[in-house]
Protein backbone atom coordinates (compact mmCIF):
# COMPACT_ATOMS: atom_id res chain seq x y z
CA UNK A 1 0.00 0.00 0.00
CA UNK A 2 0.75 3.60 -0.72
CA UNK A 3 1.83 5.90 2.38
CA UNK A 4 -0.97 7.74 2.91
CA UNK A 5 -3.21 5.12 2.24
CA UNK A 6 -1.48 2.55 5.06
CA UNK A 7 -1.88 5.56 7.51
CA UNK A 8 -5.65 6.28 6.65
CA UNK A 9 -6.34 2.65 6.89
CA UNK A 10 -4.49 2.78 10.54
CA UNK A 11 -6.28 5.77 12.13
CA UNK A 12 -9.54 4.58 10.63
CA UNK A 13 -8.95 1.44 12.83
CA UNK A 14 -7.10 3.07 15.75
CA UNK A 15 -10.18 5.26 16.26
CA UNK A 16 -12.84 2.50 15.56
CA UNK A 17 -11.23 0.11 18.29
CA UNK A 18 -11.89 3.93 20.79
CA UNK A 19 -15.39 4.01 19.85
CA UNK A 20 -15.71 0.17 20.81
CA UNK A 21 -13.73 1.49 24.41
CA UNK A 22 -15.73 4.87 24.73
CA UNK A 23 -19.17 5.19 23.00
CA UNK A 24 -19.23 9.08 24.04
CA UNK A 25 -16.51 9.94 21.05
CA UNK A 26 -18.98 8.72 18.55
CA UNK A 27 -21.85 11.06 19.59
CA UNK A 28 -18.98 14.09 20.51
CA UNK A 29 -17.18 14.04 16.92
CA UNK A 30 -20.23 13.46 15.00
CA UNK A 31 -21.13 15.89 12.16
CA UNK A 32 -24.45 17.42 13.13
CA UNK A 33 -25.22 20.22 11.14
CA UNK A 34 -27.06 21.87 13.28
CA UNK A 35 -24.25 22.36 15.21
CA UNK A 36 -21.62 23.28 12.60
CA UNK A 37 -20.96 26.66 13.99
CA UNK A 38 -20.36 24.77 16.96
CA UNK A 39 -18.34 21.89 16.31
CA UNK A 40 -17.10 23.10 13.29
CA UNK A 41 -14.19 20.46 13.71
CA UNK A 42 -16.49 17.34 13.20
CA UNK A 43 -16.49 17.93 9.13
CA UNK A 44 -13.00 16.36 9.82
CA UNK A 45 -13.83 13.88 12.76
CA UNK A 46 -16.47 12.55 11.29
CA UNK A 47 -14.82 10.68 8.37
CA UNK A 48 -12.56 8.72 11.16
CA UNK A 49 -15.99 7.28 12.86
CA UNK A 50 -17.62 4.11 11.83
CA UNK A 51 -21.43 2.71 12.58
CA UNK A 52 -20.15 -1.17 13.06
CA UNK A 53 -17.53 -3.99 11.44
CA UNK A 54 -19.86 -3.91 8.77
CA UNK A 55 -19.09 0.21 7.86
CA UNK A 56 -15.74 0.54 8.52
CA UNK A 57 -14.98 -3.35 6.68
CA UNK A 58 -16.47 -1.87 3.13
CA UNK A 59 -15.10 1.61 3.50
CA UNK A 60 -11.25 0.21 4.10
CA UNK A 61 -11.49 -2.37 1.30
CA UNK A 62 -12.70 -0.09 -0.84
CA UNK A 63 -9.82 2.30 0.17
CA UNK A 64 -7.43 -0.68 -0.15
CA UNK A 65 -8.86 -1.14 -3.95
CA UNK A 66 -8.86 2.25 -5.35
CA UNK A 67 -6.58 4.18 -2.84
CA UNK A 68 -2.80 3.39 -3.71
CA UNK A 69 -2.95 3.62 -7.16
CA UNK A 70 -4.73 7.18 -7.06
CA UNK A 71 -1.95 7.92 -4.70
CA UNK A 72 0.53 7.07 -6.95
CA UNK A 73 -0.56 8.84 -9.82
CA UNK A 74 -1.66 11.96 -7.89
CA UNK A 75 1.39 12.29 -5.48
CA UNK A 76 0.88 11.67 -1.53
CA UNK A 77 0.00 15.19 -0.97
CA UNK A 78 -2.40 15.68 -3.92
CA UNK A 79 -4.08 12.37 -2.95
CA UNK A 80 -4.12 13.33 0.82
CA UNK A 81 -5.88 16.86 -0.16
CA UNK A 82 -8.42 14.81 -2.29
CA UNK A 83 -9.11 12.96 0.57
CA UNK A 84 -9.90 15.47 2.75
CA UNK A 85 -11.47 17.66 0.09
CA UNK A 86 -14.08 15.26 -0.94
CA UNK A 87 -15.24 14.29 2.83
CA UNK A 88 -15.55 17.85 4.06
CA UNK A 89 -17.68 18.38 0.86
CA UNK A 90 -19.80 15.52 1.89
CA UNK A 91 -20.13 17.24 5.05
CA UNK A 92 -21.43 20.43 3.35
CA UNK A 93 -23.88 19.21 0.81
CA UNK A 94 -25.07 17.13 3.69
CA UNK A 95 -25.32 20.17 5.86
CA UNK A 96 -27.41 22.12 2.49
CA UNK A 97 -29.28 19.10 1.41
CA UNK A 98 -29.85 17.09 5.36
CA UNK A 99 -29.79 19.21 7.98
CA UNK A 100 -31.44 16.89 9.87
CA UNK A 101 -29.62 14.21 9.81
CA UNK A 102 -25.85 13.32 11.36
CA UNK A 103 -23.15 11.57 9.47
CA UNK A 104 -20.01 9.26 10.36
CA UNK A 105 -17.73 7.40 8.32
CA UNK A 106 -15.62 7.90 5.51
CA UNK A 107 -17.74 7.15 2.37
CA UNK A 108 -17.88 10.64 1.35
CA UNK A 109 -13.99 11.20 1.36
CA UNK A 110 -13.41 7.27 -0.40
CA UNK A 111 -16.23 8.51 -3.29
CA UNK A 112 -13.78 11.11 -4.33
CA UNK A 113 -11.07 8.92 -4.60
CA UNK A 114 -12.80 6.24 -6.44
CA UNK A 115 -14.46 9.40 -8.98
CA UNK A 116 -10.29 10.10 -8.94
CA UNK A 117 -9.79 6.12 -10.05
CA UNK A 118 -12.72 6.44 -12.65
CA UNK A 119 -11.28 9.36 -13.99
CA UNK A 120 -7.96 7.96 -14.71
CA UNK A 121 -8.79 4.58 -15.67
CA UNK A 122 -12.41 4.99 -16.77
CA UNK A 123 -12.72 1.72 -18.76
CA UNK A 124 -11.27 -0.51 -16.00
CA UNK A 125 -13.17 -3.48 -14.82
CA UNK A 126 -14.50 -3.46 -11.43
CA UNK A 127 -16.25 -6.69 -10.22
CA UNK A 128 -19.38 -5.85 -7.63
CA UNK A 129 -19.07 -8.29 -4.71
CA UNK A 130 -15.77 -9.93 -6.94
CA UNK A 131 -18.65 -11.54 -9.59
CA UNK A 132 -20.64 -8.78 -11.94
CA UNK A 133 -17.68 -6.95 -13.67
CA UNK A 134 -18.37 -3.09 -14.38
CA UNK A 135 -16.69 -0.17 -16.03
CA UNK A 136 -14.82 2.13 -13.37
CA UNK A 137 -16.95 5.13 -14.96
CA UNK A 138 -20.12 3.46 -15.18
CA UNK A 139 -19.93 2.64 -11.13
CA UNK A 140 -19.61 6.34 -10.67
CA UNK A 141 -22.17 6.77 -12.47
CA UNK A 142 -24.61 4.63 -11.01
CA UNK A 143 -23.76 5.55 -7.71
CA UNK A 144 -24.51 8.92 -8.69
CA UNK A 145 -27.67 8.23 -9.61
CA UNK A 146 -28.72 6.02 -7.24
CA UNK A 147 -27.63 8.28 -4.49
CA UNK A 148 -30.05 11.00 -6.39
CA UNK A 149 -32.71 8.81 -6.21
CA UNK A 150 -32.50 7.59 -2.85
CA UNK A 151 -31.46 11.07 -1.25
CA UNK A 152 -34.63 12.75 -2.66
CA UNK A 153 -36.77 9.89 -1.50
CA UNK A 154 -35.59 10.36 2.11
CA UNK A 155 -32.50 7.98 2.33
CA UNK A 156 -34.76 5.03 4.21
CA UNK A 157 -31.49 2.60 3.99
CA UNK A 158 -29.79 5.25 6.24
CA UNK A 159 -27.01 5.87 4.22
CA UNK A 160 -25.71 9.40 4.36
CA UNK A 161 -26.44 9.55 0.34
CA UNK A 162 -26.08 13.54 -0.23
CA UNK A 163 -22.48 12.60 1.65
CA UNK A 164 -21.53 10.20 -0.91
CA UNK A 165 -22.32 12.92 -4.00
CA UNK A 166 -20.58 15.85 -1.70
CA UNK A 167 -17.48 13.53 -2.09
CA UNK A 168 -17.82 12.91 -5.68
CA UNK A 169 -18.56 16.90 -6.31
CA UNK A 170 -15.26 18.31 -4.39
CA UNK A 171 -13.27 15.37 -5.97
CA UNK A 172 -14.28 16.21 -8.93
CA UNK A 173 -13.70 20.19 -8.61
CA UNK A 174 -10.11 19.53 -7.14
CA UNK A 175 -9.10 17.12 -10.00
CA UNK A 176 -10.61 19.71 -12.21
CA UNK A 177 -8.78 22.48 -10.65
CA UNK A 178 -5.41 20.61 -10.82
CA UNK A 179 -5.62 20.22 -14.34
CA UNK A 180 -6.65 23.92 -14.86
CA UNK A 181 -3.33 24.88 -13.39
CA UNK A 182 -1.24 21.95 -14.17
CA UNK A 183 -2.43 20.10 -16.97
CA UNK A 184 -2.96 21.23 -20.15
CA UNK A 185 -3.22 24.94 -20.36
CA UNK A 186 -0.32 25.67 -18.18
CA UNK A 187 1.81 24.06 -20.90
CA UNK A 188 -0.05 25.96 -23.70
CA UNK A 189 1.39 28.67 -21.73
CA UNK A 190 4.87 27.74 -21.68
CA UNK A 191 4.98 26.40 -25.18
CA UNK A 192 3.84 30.51 -26.20
CA UNK A 193 5.73 31.85 -24.05
CA UNK A 194 9.74 32.75 -25.15
CA UNK A 195 12.79 31.79 -23.78
CA UNK A 196 11.19 29.84 -20.79
CA UNK A 197 12.77 27.62 -18.56
CA UNK A 198 12.81 23.55 -19.92
CA UNK A 199 10.13 21.55 -17.80
CA UNK A 200 11.57 18.82 -15.65
CA UNK A 201 10.32 15.90 -18.35
CA UNK A 202 13.30 16.95 -20.41
CA UNK A 203 15.48 14.86 -17.88
CA UNK A 204 13.06 11.85 -18.69
CA UNK A 205 16.50 9.71 -18.77
CA UNK A 206 16.67 10.08 -15.65
CA UNK A 207 13.56 8.04 -14.45
CA UNK A 208 14.36 4.82 -12.20
CA UNK A 209 11.74 2.33 -13.30
CA UNK A 210 12.81 0.17 -11.03
CA UNK A 211 11.94 2.03 -8.15
CA UNK A 212 8.13 3.24 -9.63
CA UNK A 213 5.38 1.46 -8.06
CA UNK A 214 4.23 -1.50 -10.24
CA UNK A 215 1.01 0.13 -10.95
CA UNK A 216 2.74 2.71 -12.25
CA UNK A 217 5.57 1.13 -13.90
CA UNK A 218 3.47 0.09 -17.02
CA UNK A 219 2.37 3.50 -18.03
CA UNK A 220 5.96 4.99 -17.27
CA UNK A 221 7.47 2.36 -19.72
CA UNK A 222 4.76 3.15 -22.51
CA UNK A 223 5.66 7.27 -22.29
CA UNK A 224 9.44 6.38 -22.31
CA UNK A 225 8.76 4.46 -25.81
CA UNK A 226 7.24 6.90 -26.89
CA UNK A 227 9.81 9.58 -26.27
CA UNK A 228 12.53 6.90 -27.61
CA UNK A 229 10.95 7.06 -30.61
CA UNK A 230 9.54 10.59 -31.30
CA UNK A 231 10.86 12.81 -29.18
CA UNK A 232 9.29 14.40 -25.94
CA UNK A 233 7.62 16.70 -28.32
CA UNK A 234 5.53 13.83 -29.05
CA UNK A 235 3.72 14.23 -25.49
CA UNK A 236 0.88 15.31 -24.96
CA UNK A 237 0.08 17.60 -22.03
CA UNK A 238 -1.12 15.12 -19.87
CA UNK A 239 1.65 12.94 -20.67
CA UNK A 240 4.02 15.24 -19.61
CA UNK A 241 2.58 15.75 -15.83
CA UNK A 242 2.03 12.16 -15.52
CA UNK A 243 5.40 11.77 -15.96
CA UNK A 244 6.86 15.02 -14.13
CA UNK A 245 5.62 13.21 -11.08
CA UNK A 246 8.58 10.17 -11.72
CA UNK A 247 11.57 12.40 -12.84
CA UNK A 248 13.89 13.21 -10.24
CA UNK A 249 14.42 17.14 -9.17
CA UNK A 250 17.08 18.91 -10.88
CA UNK A 251 17.90 22.60 -9.08
CA UNK A 252 18.16 23.45 -13.02
CA UNK A 253 15.04 22.03 -14.21
CA UNK A 254 11.92 23.54 -12.28
CA UNK A 255 9.44 21.21 -10.95
CA UNK A 256 6.05 20.91 -13.13
CA UNK A 257 3.83 21.10 -9.92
Amino acid sequence: MTPWVKRLIAANIVVFFIQLSLPWVTSAFAFVPQLILVRPWTVVTYMFLHGGWLHIGFNMLVLFFFGPRVEARLGSNRFITLYFIAGISGALLSFVLAPGEAIIGASAAIFGVEMAFAKYWPKELIYIWGVLPIQAIWLVVLTVGYSVWSGMNGSTSGVADFAHLGGIAGGFLYLWWLDRHYGARKFRARATAPQKPVTRVLNWHKVDTSSIHELNREEVNRILDKISAHGVESLTPDERVFLSNFVPPDDRTPPVS
